[in-house]
């Protein structure tokens, strides 16, 4: 009987100080701006976001790619350039290689930070009560020009990465520079540096990317003086990436550095009925192909569309191209739309195969689903999304622009009939779902642990408290230099002192012995 009312009133115990704990927990106040006009970039952040505005908390971002106000969830519209449908030939010129590419966004950020600082509702934000919101949430692409809103309004910083770690930014994120050595860089072609040509080529794109971004702010700031470069930059409290141990290589990482990858996935949802019946009539599967949303496929130089098109005409399996506009001479198995529910699509099951372009949102959605890859990588972090598929034996890359049919039609007979890729990409699969927490719990639990501890600063790494000389222990190196150099010159200075002892005594005992 005592124990069995011990028991009862241990329960209620529990579940009154569970209340309790739950009840004091009041709502933050987030304060969002997303900085870039790419729809992938979007879809993270907004998803981070999300989770927040479910969990209770009020969240107000200013976006270029509104949707409506929900609960708990108020968007303000950004008049933004936005990077969707460009052309693919135009594109790749542009950021096909990284020397091109890394000043290219460079300016491209600090370009977006001027149109949003610049807009009246931003203005109206800077100059309002700081106490309003508890926290700032923003995107870091190539410039810490985001995080002036949190140094203007004393608030906590919080970054999000769409895409794996940006290699040139890691410093000014998390106070780290990854060791060439095992890390590759974000531009990198190869997920690991396996090689010597890897590892130096990895340190010859690290070096330029880290001058070239450290030169183009110097220069940016002497000809365009803006507010927030007059404002000594906020480091961030935590940091939400968008990668995981399964598509991006092991590496280490700083404390405040949570990841968060696949946080965009969601429940599926039913597929339109034309689609669906589409998928379910091939008796030997169907084959998924995009390549997102910042290339427009019908810009494709004709060459490379039809060696897709008469490799697609020699297979069994039915193909759904996202293609904008009429197609000429489409093959008969193959079905095209300007959109089509990706995720759902992917989930099917009789879904053999997907063509991708390797953006990181499509790859986790591949992963999540299991489904072998086969990709065609085009610039910034594809190249390497795709060879960490290609390491986890349930891919294959390919070049654009060298494709020829027969190589096509091989590598898709080989990935659709070898039962390896589908095997491989179930075990990923399997491992990308096995967390001890959900993306989404993730971004709950570390943005509510911020507030709760005044802005973790015990989370950010002793680098930012470092110069960069202090941090690659030049002032170290030296000292032990200039040791070693004083231990060499009072050795020479001795065995010279005591030569020339030697000689002296040896010249004087000479005479005696003859």
């Amino acid at each position: 009987m005592n124990t069995s009312f011990c028991k009862v009133k241990l329960f209620v115990y529990y579940i009154v100080t569970s209340f309790i704990t739950y009840a004091s927990v009041d709502a933050l106040q987030i304060l969002a701006i997303e900085h870039i006009a790419a729809k992938s970039h979007w879809n993270f952040m907004s998803a981070v976001l999300q989770s927040l505005s479910e969990n209770g908390h009020n969240v107000t971002v200013y976006t270029p790619f509104p949707v409506g106000n929900q609960s708990n969830y108020t968007e303000i519209s950004l008049e933004l350039p936005s990077q969707v449908g460009m052309d693919a030939v135009e594109l790749l010129n542009m950021f096909e290689k990284p020397t091109d590419m890394i000043p290219l966004i460079i300016n491209m950020t600090r370009d977006f930070c001027n149109i949003v600082y610049e807009q009246k509702e931003i203005q109206e934000l800077l100059n309002s009560d700081k106490s309003n919101y508890d926290i700032f949430i923003t995107e870091v692409l190539s410039s810490e020009c985001s995080s002036y809103v949190a140094s203007k309004l004393n608030l906590s910083l919080i970054y999000v990465i769409p895409s794996p770690m940006i290699t040139y930014m890691e410093h000014s994120v998390i106070g780290e520079v990854s060791n060439p050595a095992t890390v590759s860089h974000l531009m990198s072609h190869h997920a690991v540096p396996k090689t010597f040509y890897q590892r130096l080529s990895n340190v010859i794109i690290l070096g330029f990317s880290l001058f070239e971004l450290i030169f183009t702010e110097m220069e940016l700031k002497k000809i365009d003086t803006q507010p927030y470069d007059l404002v000594e930059s906020v480091k961030p409290s935590l940091v939400f990436i968008n990668t995981h141990y399964i598509t991006d290589a092991p590496r280490p990482l700083s404390a405040n550095l949570i990841q968060v990858g696949g946080i965009h996935l969601k429940s599926p949802n039913s597929i339109p009925n034309d689609i669906l019946e589409f998928i379910e009539n091939s008796p030997h599967g169907v084959i998924y192909f995009t390549f997102g949303s910042v290339i427009s496929m019908s810009t494709l130089p004709d060459h490379i569309q039809n060696a897709f098109k008469e490799a697609f005409g020699q297979i069994p399996q039915r193909i759904l191209w996202k293609y904008e506009g009429e197609m000429k001479d489409k093959p008969i198995n193959v079905m095209t739309s300007k959109w089509f529910p990706q995720r759902d699509i992917l989930l099917h099951p009789n879904v053999k195969l997907f063509i991708s372009h390797g953006g990181i949102s499509g790859v986790y959605e591949a992963v999540d689903a299991g489904v072998p890859v086969l990709g065609f990588p085009f610039f910034y972090d594809q190249h390497r999304n795709i060879d960490n598929l290609v390491e986890a034996g349930m891919g294959m890359s390919m070049d654009l622009f060298t494709i020829q049919k027969d190589e096509l039609l091989n590598n898709i007979l080989e990935l659709t009939n070898n039962e390896k890729y589908t095997k491989n990409a179930k075990i990923t699969s399997e491992r990308f779902k096995d967390r001890p927490m959900s993306p989404a719990e993730s971004v709950v639990y570390w943005t509510e642990y911020v507030v709760r501890h005044n802005g973790a600063p015990h989370l950010k790494s002793q680098a930012f408290n470092l110069t960069w000389y202090q941090y690659i222990l030049l002032d170290v190196i030296v000292v032990i230099l200039i040791f070693i150099a004083l231990v060499i010159f009072i050795t020479y200075k001795v065995f010279k002192i005591v030569y020339y002892k030697c000689l002296k005594y040896s010249q004087t005992i000479k005479p005696k012995s003859e």
